[in-house]
């Protein structure tokens, strides 16, 4: 039997990669598919998104284009792979097959605002999810906090437990709907429950959750609220004494806390804003973003950031938090009043009681969040992965991303929802490795072929708890992503918990265990960043690190070219009295300074309401339990204690940015005369920065504002000269400023200024944390540097 061929058929299989599952790529591929009238199918496997597709080459080449160029708004697509295939004439329709077990090459997409379209029905009373809070669909949502494995489907998600109503099915299974194959997909006949509680209640405390919580706290209770990753604890920031009373039971006596604010007008009343900020607050990932502060924010809600010019804002992100906006506005219908100033604005922070992990789940709120919310309130979907918010700030003078667009470019201080797990670009491909960061901020990060997964922010190992969680991170990285590491990376400190995580996997799987000095990673860190493979000139600038020879580093000039690292040079070392008490107490460095320079009685009279004044000055005059240390980050504990700017902190970095406020608000001022000098020691040809001498003059100061400016001019002055030299001297042009201490944007901003002008290249993190949350993308980096140079 004879079978016409037509000549103009054609077909392909195009494999599709990026981030290309739970954000309605299918639905997207099977629409553009029918409109163009070509046959085939389209199904999610473990490498992202499998098409084929039958037709006419030119209508085959236009969907090619368009998969990347009209692919769904939380789309990514990073690579479309085409296959010539024999054309099938049976083929007359395109389906959605169902997913394909197998090898996972893609990643789930980040957790994401509600959308538009979602905000109209979820606000239409006429509409049979009014006011419904696990609301979704393809385009918004939450991904990767529900999301157990890959493929991305229901049954590996914690929606499983939830079987669709036959209104709901019907949705998932229409092509023409909104939420075809959304796997969140509910409504109120058959989805998740919001309940309240007491926290040693048993039984639910309103018919509408929604609106007890909000009475709740317009009488000032504080509520612990559950989100995506996590759960809040929220007040009305208009009440100082919820405000003190939250900080109380939490025992954050002067930690900043964000607020959240239900649309751009709201936010306008309490911050400066920019159009860039705006754009950033606004964008699907809707981070907490740091803006200057309106002049009488603190004279109306103080106690939310004492004594900083910034306050980190935020808009709902959730149903939820729109519900109890929608419901302090009087529920009206519609979105109309989404446009205007809303007067509620709530204190939103991290549930996690002090130097805890955030809580994740139901009956570990009651447990853990019961001496602090006085109601819970709750709902019946399980969060997979803890979570936390992101925290970023807009930086006008650094480079842009496309997405930012001419605002300026952002820089992280905290990576986690809603970035997380979108994969950073490598420069080239290697093995898979898991690095496990170091103590504080602590975050994951797993390698594989070219893309880089931070994990989502795990914070400081201080307890079981934490630990704990590390462990949990990793486990869950590793599953999500299917790729079990062919080496681990972790710091050089022998005795983080991080470091023995790392050992014990490593001894587990058989595989090779790289420790990374600390400095080295951060300045690694941003060389992955940008994919620069040349020799650096770094600076790397924090509060404590491991060094090669065993003492704490923290300001570190480097020559860093892939694995390999040599130190050129540091600052000239203070002493540490007590230790690691010292980095909490500045008058203790304050001490320490004034000893050197044999100003003891000084020091006795300065701080004599401190009880251990003579102890401390005892341990200096010994020698006894006084480490020195390289740290700029002690460096600015010594200036603030000196100035008496902060004595004890409370916080880490409080002094540090109670000394960057000072200065911003004193403004321009000239570096102090002869306030630093760099010198050689001895055989080690190590250069020297020795800061002692603009110490001794603020010691004089008696103005803490003009003291805190002319600290920073100086160390500008001092820090752009010292690294100049050593890049001239090198031939070295590029030059990478990182580490804890570039959070600081008098710093940041004044030393990339006059490194600029004096025709360097200058490289900073921003997608990547500058702080310890970005320390594991420079272990991985340097890890696999190690590896294809053959170290093991």
């Amino acid at each position: 039997m004879l079978m016409f061929v037509d000549p103009t058929r054609i077909a392909r299989r195009l494999r599709v990669r990026g981030v290309v599952q739970g954000v309605g790529f299918r639905p997207f591929v099977y629409r553009f598919a029918t409109q163009l009238g070509l046959a085939g199918w389209v199904r999610n496997d473990g490498c992202g998104v499998e098409i084929e597709i039958h037709g006419s080459e030119p209508l085959l080449d236009a969907f090619t284009q368009c998969l990347a160029t009209e692919a769904p708004p939380l789309a990514r697509v990073d690579a479309i792979e085409p296959e010539v295939i024999p054309p099938d004439l049976s083929r007359k329709d395109f389906v959605i097959l169902p997913s394909v077990e197998g090898g996972v090459a893609t990643a789930i997409g980040p957790d994401v605002t509600v959308c538009p379209s979602c905000l109209g029905e979820l606000f239409d009373p006429d509409d049979r999810r009014w006011r419904y809070p696990f609301i979704n669909c393809t385009h918004c949502g939450p991904r990767y906090t529900i999301t157990r494995a890959l493929p991305y489907d229901r049954a590996r998600t914690s929606m499983v437990g939830f079987i669709q109503c036959p209104g709901c099915e019907a949705e998932y299974h229409h092509p023409g709907d909104r939420r075809f194959h959304a796997e969140p997909n509910a409504c109120p006949v058959c989805g998740p429950r919001l309940s309240l509680f007491e926290p040693h209640g048993v039984r639910a405390l309103a018919r509408d959750p929604v609106a007890e919580t909000l009475r709740r706290l317009r009488l000032g209770e504080i509520v612990a609220i559950k989100g995506l990753g996590g759960f809040h604890l929220a007040c009305d920031a208009s009440l100082p004494d919820s405000v003190a009373r939250l900080r109380v039971r939490k025992r954050r006596p002067h930690e900043p806390l964000a607020l959240m604010c239900a649309n751009l007008p709201s936010v306008a009343r309490w911050a400066q804003l920019t159009a860039a900020e705006a754009a950033i607050l606004e964008s699907p990932e809707r981070p907490i973003v740091l803006f200057r502060k309106q002049g009488d924010l603190d004279a109306i809600l103080p106690g939310v950031a004492p004594g900083l010019d910034e306050v980190g804002m935020m808009l709902p992100y959730t149903p939820l938090h729109y519900l109890l906006f929608h419901e302090a506005a009087g529920r009206p219908a519609g979105t109309a009043w989404l446009a205007a100033a809303q007067p509620l604005t709530l204190v939103m922070t991290s549930a996690n009681p002090h130097g805890e992990p955030l809580v994740q789940g139901n009956d570990e709120a009651f447990e853990r969040l019961g001496e602090i919310a006085d109601v819970l309130l709750m709902h019946d979907r399980d969060i997979v992965v803890r979570c936390d918010d992101s925290v970023l700030r807009v930086r006008t003078d650094l480079p842009a991303g496309s997405e930012q667009g001419a605002g300026g470019g952002i820089q992280f201080l905290r990576r986690s929802r809603g970035f997380t797990p979108l994969s950073l670009p490598l420069s080239d491909t290697g093995p898979a490795v898991l690095a496990f960061g170091a103590h504080f901020k602590v975050s994951l990060c797993l390698v594989r072929g070219r893309e880089a997964f931070l994990s989502q922010h795990i914070g400081g190992l201080d307890n079981p708890e934490a630990c704990a969680a590390l462990d949990e991170a990793a486990e869950h990285l590793q599953t999500i992503l299917a790729v079990q590491p062919e080496a681990l990376a972790h710091d050089a400190h022998p005795d983080y918990y991080s470091t023995r995580a790392a050992l014990a996997l490593a001894e587990r799987l058989g595989i090779p265990a790289i420790p990374v000095q600390h400095h080295h990673a951060h300045i690694a860190a941003v060389c992955a960043e940008h994919g620069i493979d040349e020799p650096v000139i770094g600076l790397a600038a924090d509060g404590v690190g491991l060094g090669t020879d065993g003492m704490p580093w923290g300001g570190e000039l480097l020559h860093v070219q892939g694995a390999v690292f040599r130190r050129l040079g540091h600052l000239s070392p203070l002493p540490l009295p007590g230790g690691d008490r010292a980095a909490h107490e500045p008058w203790r460095m304050a001490c320490g300074v004034l000893h050197a320079l044999g100003r003891r009685d000084e020091a006795i009279m300065r701080f004599a309401a401190r009880p251990n004044v003579e102890q401390v000055l005892g341990m200096l005059l010994r020698g006894a339990r006084c480490p020195p240390t390289t740290s700029l980050g002690r460096c600015f504990d010594a200036a603030a204690g000196l100035l008496g700017v902060c004595e004890v902190m409370t916080y880490e970095g409080q002094a540090a940015m109670l000394l960057e406020v000072l200065a911003r608000r004193f403004g321009v001022c000239l570096p102090l005369p002869g306030g630093y000098h760099i010198d050689s020691r001895g055989e080690s040809g190590l250069s020297v920065l020795n800061l002692y001498p603009m110490l001794a003059q603020l010691a004089d100061e008696d103005d803490a504002a003009r003291g805190a400016a002319h600290f920073h001019a100086t160390l500008v002055e001092a820090l752009s000269q010292w690294i100049s030299d050593a890049a001239y001297a090198s031939g070295t042009r590029s030059v990478v400023l990182t580490g804890g201490c570039f959070h600081n944007l008098v710093l940041a901003a004044g030393l990339r200024h006059r490194l600029l002008a004096r025709g360097l290249q200058v490289f900073e993190a921003q997608h990547v944390p500058p702080g310890d949350g970005g320390l594991a993308f420079g272990q991985a980096w340097v890890a696999r540097a190690a590896l294809r140079q053959g170290w093991l």
